[in-house]
Protein backbone atom coordinates (compact mmCIF):
# COMPACT_ATOMS: atom_id res chain seq x y z
CA UNK A 1 0.00 0.00 0.00
CA UNK A 2 2.84 2.38 0.89
CA UNK A 3 4.65 1.53 -2.35
CA UNK A 4 1.53 2.27 -4.32
CA UNK A 5 1.14 5.57 -2.49
CA UNK A 6 4.77 6.52 -3.19
CA UNK A 7 4.57 5.42 -6.82
CA UNK A 8 1.92 8.00 -7.62
CA UNK A 9 4.13 11.05 -6.84
CA UNK A 10 7.04 9.36 -8.58
CA UNK A 11 4.96 8.82 -11.68
CA UNK A 12 3.78 12.42 -11.55
CA UNK A 13 7.37 13.66 -11.31
CA UNK A 14 8.45 11.39 -14.16
CA UNK A 15 5.50 12.62 -16.23
CA UNK A 16 6.35 16.26 -15.57
CA UNK A 17 10.00 15.52 -16.36
CA UNK A 18 9.08 13.97 -19.71
CA UNK A 19 6.56 16.66 -20.61
CA UNK A 20 9.07 19.40 -19.84
CA UNK A 21 11.38 17.81 -22.39
CA UNK A 22 8.86 17.87 -25.23
CA UNK A 23 9.57 20.63 -27.72
CA UNK A 24 7.66 21.68 -30.84
CA UNK A 25 9.72 22.75 -33.82
CA UNK A 26 7.63 24.59 -36.41
CA UNK A 27 7.92 24.06 -40.16
CA UNK A 28 10.06 27.17 -40.74
CA UNK A 29 12.49 26.36 -37.93
CA UNK A 30 15.30 23.97 -37.14
CA UNK A 31 16.58 22.99 -33.73
CA UNK A 32 20.27 22.61 -32.87
CA UNK A 33 20.62 20.02 -30.09
CA UNK A 34 23.49 19.65 -27.63
CA UNK A 35 24.03 16.67 -25.33
CA UNK A 36 26.23 17.34 -22.31
CA UNK A 37 27.48 20.45 -24.11
CA UNK A 38 28.38 18.69 -27.36
CA UNK A 39 26.58 19.08 -30.66
CA UNK A 40 24.40 16.02 -31.20
CA UNK A 41 22.22 16.78 -34.21
CA UNK A 42 19.54 18.85 -35.93
CA UNK A 43 15.94 18.73 -34.74
CA UNK A 44 13.56 18.68 -37.71
CA UNK A 45 10.05 20.23 -37.58
CA UNK A 46 7.60 18.35 -35.39
CA UNK A 47 7.34 17.18 -31.77
CA UNK A 48 10.80 16.43 -30.38
CA UNK A 49 12.18 15.29 -27.03
CA UNK A 50 14.99 17.15 -25.28
CA UNK A 51 16.08 15.45 -22.06
CA UNK A 52 16.15 18.11 -19.35
CA UNK A 53 19.51 18.82 -17.66
CA UNK A 54 21.34 16.46 -20.00
CA UNK A 55 20.38 18.10 -23.29
CA UNK A 56 19.80 21.65 -24.50
CA UNK A 57 18.81 23.19 -27.81
CA UNK A 58 18.55 26.43 -29.75
CA UNK A 59 15.75 27.36 -32.11
CA UNK A 60 16.89 28.72 -35.52
CA UNK A 61 14.58 30.44 -38.02
CA UNK A 62 15.44 29.29 -41.56
CA UNK A 63 13.19 31.77 -43.40
CA UNK A 64 14.60 34.68 -45.39
CA UNK A 65 15.35 37.52 -43.01
CA UNK A 66 14.94 41.15 -44.12
CA UNK A 67 17.15 43.58 -42.22
CA UNK A 68 17.82 47.29 -42.53
CA UNK A 69 21.48 48.19 -42.76
CA UNK A 70 21.87 51.27 -40.61
CA UNK A 71 22.70 54.62 -42.23
CA UNK A 72 26.39 55.21 -42.73
CA UNK A 73 28.47 58.26 -43.61
CA UNK A 74 30.71 57.26 -46.49
CA UNK A 75 33.29 59.23 -48.47
CA UNK A 76 33.29 58.48 -52.19
CA UNK A 77 36.36 58.12 -54.37
CA UNK A 78 36.12 61.79 -55.38
CA UNK A 79 35.92 62.93 -51.72
CA UNK A 80 32.18 63.59 -51.45
CA UNK A 81 30.49 62.64 -48.17
CA UNK A 82 27.16 60.83 -48.63
CA UNK A 83 24.70 59.26 -46.21
CA UNK A 84 23.66 55.77 -47.38
CA UNK A 85 21.57 52.87 -46.15
CA UNK A 86 20.50 49.53 -47.58
CA UNK A 87 18.26 46.49 -47.18
CA UNK A 88 19.83 43.08 -46.57
CA UNK A 89 18.17 39.73 -47.42
CA UNK A 90 19.74 36.59 -45.94
CA UNK A 91 18.82 33.16 -44.57
CA UNK A 92 20.40 30.38 -42.51
CA UNK A 93 21.49 27.42 -44.62
CA UNK A 94 23.44 25.54 -41.91
CA UNK A 95 21.81 25.99 -38.48
CA UNK A 96 24.63 24.22 -36.65
CA UNK A 97 27.25 26.58 -38.10
CA UNK A 98 25.19 29.68 -37.27
CA UNK A 99 25.19 28.61 -33.62
CA UNK A 100 28.72 27.26 -33.20
CA UNK A 101 30.77 29.50 -35.50
CA UNK A 102 29.54 32.94 -34.45
CA UNK A 103 28.09 34.34 -31.24
CA UNK A 104 25.13 36.22 -32.75
CA UNK A 105 24.76 35.67 -36.48
CA UNK A 106 22.09 38.37 -36.87
CA UNK A 107 24.26 41.08 -35.33
CA UNK A 108 27.43 39.85 -37.03
CA UNK A 109 25.86 39.77 -40.51
CA UNK A 110 24.42 43.27 -40.21
CA UNK A 111 27.66 44.73 -38.89
CA UNK A 112 29.60 43.10 -41.72
CA UNK A 113 27.11 44.53 -44.24
CA UNK A 114 27.56 48.05 -42.79
CA UNK A 115 31.34 47.93 -43.04
CA UNK A 116 31.26 46.42 -46.54
CA UNK A 117 28.74 49.00 -47.77
CA UNK A 118 30.94 51.86 -46.57
CA UNK A 119 34.06 50.34 -48.14
CA UNK A 120 32.42 49.63 -51.52
CA UNK A 121 30.98 53.14 -51.75
CA UNK A 122 34.42 54.52 -50.88
CA UNK A 123 35.85 52.81 -53.97
CA UNK A 124 33.31 54.45 -56.34
CA UNK A 125 32.84 58.01 -57.55
CA UNK A 126 29.70 60.01 -56.78
CA UNK A 127 28.38 59.53 -60.32
CA UNK A 128 28.79 55.75 -59.98
CA UNK A 129 27.02 55.73 -56.62
CA UNK A 130 24.06 57.63 -58.09
CA UNK A 131 23.82 55.85 -61.46
CA UNK A 132 25.14 52.32 -60.78
CA UNK A 133 23.38 51.25 -57.58
CA UNK A 134 22.68 47.76 -58.89
CA UNK A 135 26.37 47.20 -59.60
CA UNK A 136 27.42 48.40 -56.14
CA UNK A 137 24.65 46.34 -54.49
CA UNK A 138 25.87 43.23 -56.28
CA UNK A 139 29.43 43.91 -55.16
CA UNK A 140 28.33 44.27 -51.52
CA UNK A 141 26.32 41.05 -51.76
CA UNK A 142 29.28 39.07 -53.10
CA UNK A 143 31.62 40.25 -50.35
CA UNK A 144 29.17 39.70 -47.48
CA UNK A 145 28.04 36.32 -48.83
CA UNK A 146 31.61 35.07 -49.06
CA UNK A 147 32.46 36.30 -45.55
CA UNK A 148 29.37 34.71 -43.98
CA UNK A 149 29.79 31.28 -45.62
CA UNK A 150 31.61 29.85 -42.56
CA UNK A 151 28.64 30.91 -40.44
CA UNK A 152 26.18 28.97 -42.60
CA UNK A 153 24.56 32.19 -43.89
CA UNK A 154 23.43 32.78 -47.48
CA UNK A 155 23.11 36.42 -48.50
CA UNK A 156 20.41 36.48 -51.18
CA UNK A 157 20.40 40.18 -52.05
CA UNK A 158 21.51 43.64 -50.99
CA UNK A 159 19.73 46.78 -52.23
CA UNK A 160 21.03 50.30 -51.70
CA UNK A 161 17.87 52.03 -50.54
CA UNK A 162 18.79 55.69 -50.26
CA UNK A 163 21.72 58.00 -50.99
CA UNK A 164 21.55 61.43 -49.38
CA UNK A 165 23.83 64.26 -50.52
CA UNK A 166 24.93 67.33 -48.56
CA UNK A 167 22.88 70.50 -49.22
CA UNK A 168 25.81 72.33 -50.82
CA UNK A 169 26.39 69.43 -53.21
CA UNK A 170 22.71 69.43 -54.20
CA UNK A 171 22.95 73.14 -55.04
CA UNK A 172 26.11 72.60 -57.08
CA UNK A 173 24.50 69.73 -59.03
CA UNK A 174 21.41 71.87 -59.68
CA UNK A 175 23.59 74.67 -61.09
CA UNK A 176 25.48 72.17 -63.22
CA UNK A 177 22.23 70.78 -64.62
CA UNK A 178 20.95 74.29 -65.33
CA UNK A 179 24.17 75.21 -67.15
CA UNK A 180 23.94 72.02 -69.20
CA UNK A 181 20.37 72.86 -70.23
CA UNK A 182 21.40 76.40 -71.23
CA UNK A 183 24.29 75.00 -73.28
CA UNK A 184 21.95 72.69 -75.16
CA UNK A 185 19.49 75.53 -75.70
CA UNK A 186 22.18 77.76 -77.26
CA UNK A 187 23.35 74.92 -79.50
CA UNK A 188 19.82 74.16 -80.70
CA UNK A 189 19.15 77.86 -81.37
CA UNK A 190 22.39 78.20 -83.33
CA UNK A 191 21.60 75.10 -85.37
CA UNK A 192 18.18 76.58 -86.15
CA UNK A 193 19.71 79.82 -87.34
CA UNK A 194 22.13 77.94 -89.59
CA UNK A 195 19.27 75.95 -91.10
CA UNK A 196 17.19 79.10 -91.58
CA UNK A 197 20.11 80.88 -93.28
CA UNK A 198 20.61 77.95 -95.66
CA UNK A 199 16.90 77.93 -96.54
CA UNK A 200 16.87 81.71 -97.12
CA UNK A 201 19.94 81.51 -99.32
CA UNK A 202 18.37 78.72 -101.36
CA UNK A 203 15.08 80.64 -101.69
CA UNK A 204 16.88 83.83 -102.74
CA UNK A 205 18.86 81.90 -105.34
CA UNK A 206 15.69 80.42 -106.87
CA UNK A 207 13.83 83.75 -106.83
CA UNK A 208 16.70 85.56 -108.58
CA UNK A 209 16.66 83.10 -111.44
CA UNK A 210 12.99 83.68 -112.35
CA UNK A 211 11.85 87.13 -113.67
CA UNK A 212 8.93 88.43 -111.65
CA UNK A 213 9.23 85.75 -108.98
CA UNK A 214 10.30 88.26 -106.34
CA UNK A 215 7.36 90.49 -107.26
CA UNK A 216 4.91 87.62 -106.91
CA UNK A 217 6.39 86.73 -103.55
CA UNK A 218 6.05 90.33 -102.43
CA UNK A 219 2.41 90.46 -103.52
CA UNK A 220 1.77 87.24 -101.63
CA UNK A 221 3.23 88.77 -98.47
CA UNK A 222 1.15 91.92 -98.94
CA UNK A 223 -1.97 89.78 -99.31
CA UNK A 224 -1.21 88.11 -95.97
CA UNK A 225 -0.75 91.48 -94.27
CA UNK A 226 -3.91 92.98 -95.80
CA UNK A 227 -6.11 90.54 -93.86
CA UNK A 228 -5.64 92.81 -90.86
CA UNK A 229 -7.12 96.26 -91.68
CA UNK A 230 -5.09 97.92 -88.92
CA UNK A 231 -1.83 97.27 -90.80
CA UNK A 232 -0.24 100.01 -92.90
CA UNK A 233 1.90 98.69 -95.73
CA UNK A 234 4.62 100.79 -97.32
CA UNK A 235 5.67 99.13 -100.58
CA UNK A 236 8.79 100.03 -102.52
CA UNK A 237 8.57 99.08 -106.20
CA UNK A 238 11.64 97.03 -107.06
CA UNK A 239 13.74 98.05 -110.08
CA UNK A 240 13.31 94.67 -111.68
CA UNK A 241 9.55 95.19 -111.75
CA UNK A 242 10.01 98.43 -113.72
CA UNK A 243 12.35 96.66 -116.12
CA UNK A 244 9.85 93.83 -116.48
CA UNK A 245 6.96 96.23 -117.21
CA UNK A 246 9.03 98.06 -119.81
CA UNK A 247 9.98 94.76 -121.38
CA UNK A 248 6.36 93.66 -121.60
CA UNK A 249 5.23 97.01 -123.08
CA UNK A 250 7.62 96.71 -126.04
Amino acid sequence: MVLEFLSIPVMIVIGIFILSGLKVVTQYQKGVKFTLGKYSGIMEPGLRLVIPIIQSWERIDVRTIVADVAEQDAVTKDNVTVLINAVLYYKVMKPEASVMEVEDYHYATRQLAQVTMRNVVGEASLDEVLSQRDKLSGRIQQIVDKATDPWGIKVEAVDLKDVQLPDNMIRVMAKEAEAERERKSVIIKAEGEVTAAKNLAEAASKLSKMPGALHLRTLHSINDLSSDKSNTVVYAVPAELIRWVNHMSK
